[in-house]
């Protein structure tokens, strides 16, 4: 009776279980990765809680929390939770109409926001939803991620040109916009946010080992102390002296029943990255993570950060990589990395006097240029017109009608096409072809031949009442289109049923008055490949009678060698 209470315990505390088998050589490797990662924690952790419409402060709160809390409950060997560029526009629709202009009121709403999100994974974990990603394709992925880019480097030009702008991202624009043209522009903090972009993008170009973010952060630091520049641009200043603490004062139920929409919008794309970067981590070293239980854990740590003052995270895909690359072993790095923080937050908090908000500015810009993906949209471009229409809805919905309300968009657009697909499938006539094994489309293989007497038609979905008659059309239309030298001697349809996966009663309708059409023509209908279940369902809803066995063959060559001998 032991034996499920332990497995459930491993399951829900994956980390400490984990450090059962940890090895003590890999401690060395985790500190120094874990330094590392420190090294982009507090930078990335600020501008992206400058991003969301945040006081920098709780960038560090949520970076913190999420790490200690995924390394008791997490099931991915490596993984980095944090705040996340694509994750912060969505904040800040969310709480910013709430909020009022009150930074507290700010801050309390995103707690709750986190707290939300944390909720309904933990509840999509317990019914089993770890694979509900998949509503999220590639073309709806593509479209949201660069509209999120987008809106996510707009969303920091006002701070990067050291123009006052507040409002929607439009008219923080118009106002950019009207201050690049009427010499508004604050070229000290220009100077700044354009000096730490290059700073940030020399090191990837070189390929050098010290993270360009760190020495923008450092470098700007020190120019603005030592030239006293931080009367002249807008700085971070100092950090709240102390530790994680709870925020969620001045919010109630109404709050929360606005802000449900958005969490489950945000808990969707949140666990959509998270999972994807968990699956590929763990394909690396041949293992894999389950998806309910990285729900769980992405659910805890969100829920966790929301009740300490922080904001709703996700898995990183861009510290990550630098624990990885940095020699990490185990969820140790994550551990360090926040201890680390956590000294900073209580040693040096003065240390962001200096730190000017174009250098944060620059940090998400270049954040947002590396989430955009143009070649995988010119791929896709070229691939397929529908899936391009379902990005490019997804696309222009994130930047018109809001974050969320242009996946959704997207989503239904992408679930209209899958039922064009299958309300209107490809269907075509099989036949022999020389030299080939099986049976084939005779449209890819003109040189096919038909057999004699037989008909051997082919429909790629699964019937249901928007299609049946369709199918029913196509049999028709073959049968009288045959060559007028074969259509006497037909005396079968085989319908190549591999495809079909699944038939409602409608369509069940649909093909009985099929099949008696095609009885007062002298020709029997069969099937071929049919699948189990649906054969099952057929004999279940009353057709036995006009299905017999005779009528089901396990291949369409064992259907072709029976009817000719017959």
């Amino acid at each position: 009776m032991s034996s499920p209470t332990r497995t459930s315990a491993k399951d829900r505390l994956s980390g400490v279980w984990a450090l059962k088998g940890y090895k003590r050589e890999w401690l060395r490797h985790d500190i120094v990765a874990g330094a590392a990662l420190f090294a982009l924690l507090v930078p990335a952790g600020m501008a992206y809680a400058q991003a969301a419409g945040l006081p920098p402060v709780t960038g560090l709160y949520a970076t913190v929390v999420p790490l200690l809390v995924y390394a008791i409950v997490g099931p991915s060997r490596i993984l980095v939770l944090g705040p996340d560029s694509a994750l912060a526009p969505m904040i800040a629709a969310a709480i910013v109409p709430l909020a009022a202009g009150s930074s507290e009121k700010s801050v309390a709403l995103a707690g709750l926001l986190a707290v939300l999100i944390g909720v309904i994974m933990l509840a999509g974990s317990a019914l089993k939803l770890g694979t509900i990603t998949g509503l999220l394709s590639k073309p709806i992925r593509l479209g949201y991620l660069n509209g999120i880019a987008l809106l996510v480097l707009l969303s920091q030009l006002p701070a990067f040109f050291g123009i006052e702008a507040d409002g929607d991202i439009w008219e923080k624009l118009a106002k950019v916009t009207t201050g690049v043209l009427g010499g508004g522009v604050n070229v000290t903090a220009l100077l700044l946010g354009s000096g730490s972009l290059a700073l940030i993008w020399i090191p990837r170009l070189l390929k050098w080992k010290v993270p360009g973010v760190l020495l923008a952060v450092v470098g700007s630091c020190v120019v603005t102390a030592v030239w006293g520049l931080n009367d002249d641009v807008k700085v971070t200043g100092v950090l709240p002296q102390g530790l994680p603490m709870p925020a969620l004062g001045g919010i109630g139920w109404a709050d929360a029943l606005t802000l449900l929409p958005a969490a489950a919008g945000i808990a969707l794309m949140a666990f959509a990255d998270t999972g994807v970067l968990s699956q590929t981590l763990a394909a690396k070293e041949g293992k894999k993570v389950s998806g309910n239980r990285e729900m769980a854990a992405l659910g805890a740590a969100n829920a966790a950060t929301g009740l300490l003052g922080g904001f709703p995270i996700s898995g990183s895909t861009s510290r990550t990589p630098v624990a990885v690359d940095a020699g990490a072993k185990s969820q140790m790095t994550g551990v360090v990395g926040s201890v680390l923080v956590l000294a900073f937050m209580l040693l040096a908090p003065g240390v962001t006097e200096y730190l000017p908000s174009a250098t944060l500015a620059a940090v998400v810009i270049a954040a947002a240029i590396a989430l955009a993906d143009p070649a995988g949209v010119k791929r896709l471009l070229s691939l397929s017109r529908s899936e391009s229409v379902v990005m490019l809805a997804a696309f222009l919905g994130v930047l018109t009608v809001g974050v969320l309300q242009g996946i959704v968009v997207a989503i239904a657009l992408a679930l209209l096409d899958f039922v064009r697909r299958a309300w209107d499938p490809y269907r075509t006539e099989l036949g022999a072809e020389e030299g080939l094994p099986g049976y084939h489309d005779l449209e890819r293989h003109p040189d096919g031949e038909r057999i004699p007497g037989l008909l051997i038609l082919r429909f790629d979905a699964p019937l249901f009442f928007g299609n049946g008659q369709v199918l029913a059309a196509f049999v028709r239309e073959q049968l009288d289109e045959a060559p007028d030298e074969t259509t006497d001697a037909i005396t079968h349809v085989i319908l190549a049923a591999e495809p079909i996966t699944g038939i409602d009663t409608t369509a069940l309708d649909d093909l009985v008055t099929l099949d008696e059409w095609l009885a007062s023509k002298g020709v029997d209908l069969v099937f071929a490949e049919l699948k189990g279940p649906v054969k099952d369902k057929l004999i279940h809803l009353g057709t036995a009678a006009r299905f017999t066995p005779d009528h089901f063959f396990p291949t369409v060559g064992a259907a072709v060698r029976t009817l000719k001998n017959e």
